[in-house]
């Protein structure tokens, strides 16, 4: 359990969780990490440095080197403990999302039960 406390002490960090939604669409350069993180956080390039060093760190990226460049990656196991953790409340968040889709399915019938209504014929006389 101590492992998954620190999983989401690391994942805490808003600019962590979004290096993580960059990598998680494929392998990014250091570079490619930096420009949206400048330009979204307005952190230095040291400072973006920094939080991929904690993700490797942290075994939740990992790195691989080309040349000059770095490439890094989503290391999925360290999500999957946490998403193993998780797992035990996802049944009070499926019971409530059963709950919204129940109550959005009823505002769509009453919706195209108006609807149908307004496109009564003409009263008579008219």
């Amino acid at each position: 359990m101590l492992l998954v406390v620190h999983a989401f002490d690391i994942l805490g960090d808003p600019v962590r969780r979004r290096i993580l939604e960059l990598l998680a669409d494929g392998e990014q350069t250091s570079g490619a990490i930096t420009d949206v993180i400048r330009s979204e956080f307005a952190l230095s390039q040291p400072a973006v440095s920094q939080h991929l060093r904690v993700l490797r760190e942290n075994g939740f990226a990992s790195v691989r080197p080309e040349g000059a460049r770095r490439f890094y990656a989503v290391n999925p196991t360290s999500l999957s403990e946490a998403d193993e953790w998780l797992d035990r409340f996802r049944g009070f968040w499926d019971q409530r999302l059963d709950a919204l889709g129940t109550e959005l399915a009823r505002g769509k019938r009453a919706a195209r039960i108006r609807r149908a209504g307004r496109a009564d014929p003409p009263a008579k006389g008219t």
